[in-house]
C-alpha cells in the first residue's frame, strides 16, 4: 500500500497516475477537498481509498503496522502570500511533525515536499541546512520542518527524503488559483489577451530577465519515484533542473509553442517587494551523487508539451 497526502492536488495527482502507470492501484489518497475541482485531477485515477486530511493522522496510527510501503507526504497549504503564520505552522510544520514521527514508529518511508522557498535571497542553492533565509511563512514553515528532519535522520531507522522543488509546471494545477505557475498564467495570458505580461525592471534586474530554475511537474514525479525504488537512501535533495531561465526565456518559449503573441512589461507589484525570489537555480549536484541520473526536461520541451495538452483540453472543452 502506498499513501500520497495531497494526492488531489498537483505534484500529488501526477504522481498517483504515474504510479497506476507502472502497475500500482492500492494507493490511498489524502487531501481536503473543500475546493471540489480537485477532484477532477483524480477522477480517472485507480485507487484503493480516500481520506480526508483531517482523519488521516488517526488512520495512520491506526494502519501504520500493515504493511505500508511509502508515505508520499505532499499536502500542504502552499501559498507564499499567505501571512497567517498561526495556520502556516500548524499545517505545514505541527502537522508534517506528526506525520514522521508516525512513520519513524513504524519504521514506514517517508518522502516529503519542501521547497525551494526556504533559500529566499540566498545566491547559493546548495542544500545546507541552517542556512535557510526564508522570505515568507511558508518558506519558513518548511525551512523549519527540514531542520527537524535532519536532526531525525542520524537516528532513523527507515528512509525520510525531503524534496526541495523548485518552478514546477505541468497538468493538473489549474485548481491552484493564483499559486498556479507562471507557465499556466502566461499561457492563459497569450490565450486570452495575445501577450504574456511580465515583471518589469527591480532589484538589480531589467525587464523579464529575474530568474528561476523551471522544472517539468513530470520531472517532480520521477525523482519520487526514484527513492521509492531506492528505500536505502535518506536525506533533502533539490529537485530542478540544475539551469536558471529567465521570464523573458520562458515567454519566448510559450509563444514559440502557441505561435502567436507578445510579451508586455509591467511595473514591479509593490506587495512583492521584500519578499519575492529574484533568482533560483537548484544545486543538484547532491542529488546526482545518490545515483538520480535522469535527465531533466529544458523549458522547450517541457513547455512544448504542456502546451499541447493545455490546447487539447480547451478543444475537447470547445473553447478557442
Amino acid at each position: 500500500m502506498i499513501v500520497v497526502t495531497g494526492g488531489a492536488g498537483f505534484i500529488g495527482s501526477n504522481l498517483v497516475h504515474s504510479l497506476n502507470i507502472s502497475g500500482r492501484d492500492d494507493i490511498v489518497v489524502v487531501d481536503n477537498l473543500e475546493n471540489g475541482t480537485k477532484f477532477f485531477n483524480i477522477q480517472a485515477a485507480k485507487i484503493t481509498d480516500y481520506l480526508d486530511q483531517e482523519q488521516f493522522l488517526d488512520w495512520l496510527v491506526e494502519t501504520g503496522s500493515q504493511g505500508i510501503d511509502a508515505v508520499f507526504h505532499l499536502g500542504a497549504s502552499s501559498d507564499t502570500t499567505e501571512w497567517n503564520g498561526r495556520y502556516m505552522m500548524e499545517n505545514n510544520y505541527q502537522y508534517s511533525k506528526s506525520v514522521l514521527d508516525i512513520c519513524l514508529a513504524y519504521k514506514i518511508p517517508l518522502i516529503y515536499a519542501s521547497s525551494a522557498a526556504v533559500y529566499g535571497e540566498n545566491s547559493n542553492f546548495a542544500v545546507n541546512i541552517g542556512s535557510e533565509r526564508p522570505l515568507n511563512i511558508y518558506g519558513y514553515s518548511k525551512a523549519l520542518f527540514d531542520q527537524y528532519v535532519a536532526r531525525c535522520l542520524t537516528k532513523a531507522e527507515s528512509q525520510i527524503v525531503g524534496l526541495r522543488y523548485f518552478n514546477v509546471y505541468g497538468p493538473g494545477e489549474q485548481h491552484k488559483g493564483k499559486m498556479a505557475s507562471v507557465v499556466y498564467h502566461h499561457y492563459q495570458q497569450l490565450r486570452k489577451k495575445g501577450s504574456v505580461k511580465l515583471f518589469g525592471g527591480h532589484n538589480g534586474y531589467t525587464d523579464g530577465e529575474q530568474l528561476r530554475d523551471f522544472v517539468s511537474v513530470s520531472d517532480a514525479v520521477a525523482v519520487n519515484q526514484w527513492f521509492l525504488n531506492n528505500p536505502k537512501i535518506s536525506g533533502i535533495y533539490n529537485v530542478g533542473t540544475g539551469q536558471a531561465k529567465t521570464f523573458n526565456q520562458l515567454a519566448k518559449a510559450l509563444i514559440r509553442s502557441t505561435g502567436r503573441g507578445e510579451i508586455e512589461y509591467i511595473p514591479f507589484p509593490a506587495e512583492l517587494m521584500g519578499s519575492y525570489q529574484s533568482y533560483t537555480q537548484a544545486d543538484i549536484s547532491d542529488l546526482r551523487s545518490v545515483g538520480y541520473k535522469k535527465e531533466f526536461k529544458g523549458i522547450a520541451e517541457g513547455v512544448s508539451e504542456y502546451v499541447a495538452l493545455l490546447d487539447l483540453k480547451n478543444t475537447v472543452a470547445g473553447e478557442n
